[in-house]
């Protein structure tokens, strides 16, 4: 805002169109026979060119409805991808924890672990493996948070491939075909046109 240039102003005016082509877009729900907890977590590295802040994004799905979602800048630097990571599996971990409670509340308690997916090979790692290293220290609290869910066995941090991992849409730019297919996926849809009868 205090120093607009022609590259931002040419991303604002892409955004603006993108929102004007996207109004009637809405989230579609779905009766499901399962009622499980899954969620998928990304971070993009230090991609903020003034801060070198990482962003994080997770969605979570229960049963086959998407319920809650987040993107936003990570309040602290990260010093590794898979410090990045991990943070956001935390976070990912905390929201479907307390959903979890809030169910069990309501008397509809979930008999099957919640599943997180991550694209990072030591994040996932770093959620089951018992020895606390020296350069992992300052994330402590979130590795003890989500270790004790996992040894308790009521969250599984699972890998998934890149090209699966919907939460993508949340911390990066993607090419056009894949970002069609993930709001597809987290059932972002064009409402179907009413019939006569409905009006």
């Amino acid at each position: 805002m205090h120093d607009p240039q022609k590259p931002r102003f040419s991303a604002l005016k892409r955004i603006l169109r993108y929102v004007r082509g996207t109004l009637d877009y809405g989230l579609q729900l779905f009766s499901s026979s399962t009622i499980d907890l899954v969620a998928y977590s990304d971070a993009d590295w230090a991609r903020c060119p003034t801060t070198r802040r990482s962003t994080s994004g997770y969605c979570v799905f229960l049963g086959n409805n998407l319920h809650s979602w987040s993107s936003k800048r990570q309040p602290t630097l990260s010093h590794s991808i898979a410090e990045a990571k991990y943070q956001v599996v935390a976070n990912a971990v905390a929201e479907t924890y307390w959903l979890k409670n809030l169910l069990r509340e309501l008397h509809t308690p979930l008999s099957s672990a919640t599943l997180v997916y991550c694209d990072n090979v030591s994040a996932v790692y770093l959620s089951s493996n018992l020895v606390q290293h020296q350069h992992t220290k300052h994330i402590e609290i979130d590795i003890h948070f989500v270790r004790d869910l996992v040894v308790a066995v009521q969250v599984r941090v699972i890998h998934v491939p890149s090209r699966y991992q919907y939460a993508d849409i949340f911390t990066k730019g993607l090419p056009s075909a894949l970002f069609e297919e993930f709001h597809t996926s987290l059932s972002i849809r064009c409402p179907p046109a009413p019939t006569a009868g409905e009006r």
